[in-house]
């Protein structure tokens, strides 16, 4: 998260303005030493902006940007103690009766030795940063840039679809569409496949071409609606766990949930009768799995009993994966979007109706950038809804002329130019936002509003202070939620009124883990040797001991997520006694009560804006 050094620098720099206004500081005598350190931030700061600009070509400013995030980082967990410090002592002021209870709650040792250490890294944390500011190499070389009060720019929301595929919103593809739907329908000979009664048939292309979009208007297509006897939709993703995808194909064919206390001989029975004398349709969305033996183990239950003229969909990126599965003497290899249909994709996305033919200009440039994305639907999807609303020239050509659109793929980290430019387009506080969405496990089918939100105000991310009043940071929080949606940074969003349901394209996902490098990290036994030592957000898919023993070398850690794993009160125990800056613990829904007793915190332990998220 390199490049929001400015936003958090932004942040900081409000922070010690309040906090040096504190009696504390007098009382510690480091108001003085706070004073040098916001000035040192606020020289930093003027130059961020064009700093971040310039990394994507210049590896020395990209290194000294990490470099001066994990100091910001570190002021903020320092400022955090202040904070806590300071409502410490103004509850035991309040509350004198219960004065012994208020001392355990918030309880140092030795308050004289506390006072030392935190001049001691107030002192640290300035040297650190006058050691980067005085890199005459870096810093000479960056110019100071107009930000006209950081992050207050907000822009008028574009009007997004539903969940669902409206064919009438889909541009292109109708030949595809076409061919797929007459291989649907048509019954053939497919015994001759090997495969018993069930033909596959595959749709291959890379991220963001639009397979799942096209697999979508042919499963609601009225012809294969009334084609086949039952329809079943499930997203496998990279997990290709025979259960799971068992449990997902009833599900979906059920309308029910499948109940976790079935064996796997009761699930296969149930599957076995569910499609018994049917013709169906289950398409198997976004499939990477390359083992054979998985693959021929969950065919063989689907075609047992079928009707003949059953079809299999499947849709990957994999040509292998394509090959091994599919039955058909030829893949549907989805090629890129022509750059008419690009074109009118953006028109869609950038402009409001008819206003294309009111901006003659805005309108050439969008042909550029069009050309640009390659014929990916995806980035051009997101760059029109990024330039939606907006009628500046200047704001156009900055993305038309980008030096992104140069990046090599493997400079660029494997994102698409165009979805990396979306990203720095988008303004700070949104930045914050789209880059702490780097804890959503990919695999994971969906996520919902209302916990992301959670997460950003655990975080301190929502900025309250700015152009929203009064209002509550969970309502702004679900501005910042919808801004991204509108820019088609989510996507398949479900308004279910109390919440949003929605989920990220892997393309998405992927964008959002390389701006998150080496913050974030998701952590099993093999890997724990990689674990940076600044990480900040751990997410734990195992538990063992080797995992134990690599948390005694962290000390930064803001986030644990732990809920895929059996956990217990020793593991919890041990993040809490070592994680002093907790802000989000995210737990199975198991633990609740042992949680909301609060009789395994360890004394030391600081309490300000953890959130507790307890999951089904």
């Amino acid at each position: 998260m390199a490049d929001l050094a400015f936003p958090l620098a932004t942040k900081l720099i409000e922070k010690l303005g309040s906090i040096t206004s504190e009696q504390i500081c007098l009382a510690w005598g480091v108001k003085a030493d706070l004073k040098k350190l916001q000035r040192t931030m606020s020289i930093i700061k003027d130059v961020l902006l064009d700093a971040e600009q310039k990394q994507e070509h210049n590896q020395q400013i990209r290194s000294w940007l990490r470099q001066l995030k994990d100091v910001f980082l570190d002021a903020e967990d320092l400022l955090d103690e202040f904070e806590c410090e300071a409502l410490r002592r103004e509850v035991v002021e309040t509350f004198h009766g219960t004065t012994r209870k208020v001392h355990r709650f918030f309880s140092r040792s030795n308050p004289i030795a506390f006072r030392l250490r935190v001049g001691h890294e107030i002192k640290e944390i300035r040297e650190r940063l006058d050691e980067l500011k005085s890199n005459k190499a870096i810093f000479d070389s960056l110019t100071s840039i107009d930000h006209h009060g950081g992050s207050g720019d907000h822009h008028e929301r574009v009007n997004v679809t539903h969940s669902f595929v409206r064919a009438s919103k889909v541009i292109g593809r109708e030949s595809e569409k076409k061919q797929i739907i007459n291989l649907l329908i048509e019954q053939g000979d497919d015994n001759q496949s090997g495969n018993g009664n069930v033909s596959v048939i595959p749709i291959v292309g890379i991220g963001g071409l639009g397979k799942t979009t096209l697999a979508k208007l042919v499963y609601d297509d009225e012809r294969v609606v009334g084609h086949f006897e039952k329809r079943m939709w499930v997203s496998v993703s990279v997990d290709f766990e025979i259960t799971r995808l068992i449990k997902m194909i009833l599900s979906s064919a059920s309308d029910t949930e499948m109940s976790d206390k079935l064996s796997l001989d009761q699930l296969q029975g149930r599957l076995r009768r569910a499609l018994k004398d049917k013709k169906f349709l289950l398409v198997l969305d976004d499939v990477w799995n390359e083992d054979r033996i998985k693959w021929s183990e969950l065919r063989d239950l689907l075609i047992e009993g079928t009707k003949s003229g059953s079809k299999i969909l499947v849709t990957t990126r994999n040509t292998s994966v394509a090959e091994m599965m599919g039955t058909i003497p030829t893949n549907i290899n989805l090629q890129s979007l022509s750059f008419e249909d690009c074109l009118s994709l953006f028109v869609e996305c950038a402009f409001k109706e008819g206003r294309d033919k009111n901006y003659p200009n805005l309108f050439e440039m969008g042909k550029d950038i069009v050309r640009k994305c390659g014929g990916v639907p995806l980035a051009v999807k997101t760059l029109g809804s990024q330039l939606h609303s907006k009628t500046d020239e200047r704001e156009w050509k900055l993305v038309r002329d980008s030096e992104i659109w140069e990046l090599k793929q493997e400079d660029a980290g494997h994102i698409l130019p165009a979805l990396k430019l979306s990203y720095t387009q988008l303004p700070p506080h949104l930045r914050q936002c789209l880059a702490y969405c780097s804890h959503l496990l990919k695999d994971r089918i969906e996520f919902n509003s209302v916990t992301l939100i959670r997460y950003w105000m655990a975080h301190g991310i929502l900025d309250q202070s700015r152009v929203h009043g009064n209002m509550e940071l969970e309502d702004i929080g679900e501005l910042y939620f919808k801004d991204l949606w509108a820019r088609s940074f989510f996507q398949n969003v479900i308004d279910c009124h109390a919440l949003y349901i929605f989920d990220m394209h892997d393309l998405i996902h992927d964008l959002v883990q390389s701006i998150a490098q080496g913050e974030c990290f998701t952590v099993k036994s093999a890997n724990t040797k990689d674990i940076y030592e600044n990480v900040r957000h751990l997410i734990f898919l195992e538990a063992g001991q080797n995992i134990s023993t690599t948390l005694q070398k962290l000390n930064k850690v803001r986030t644990i997520e732990a809920v895929q794993i059996e956990i217990d009160e020793s593991f919890l125990c041990t993040c809490f006694s070592r994680f002093k800056y907790l802000r989000v613990v995210e737990l199975p829904r198991m633990f609740i009560t042992s949680v909301a007793k609060f009789h395994w915190f360890p004394e030391t332990f600081e309490i300000s804006e953890l959130v507790l998220i307890m999951k089904q």
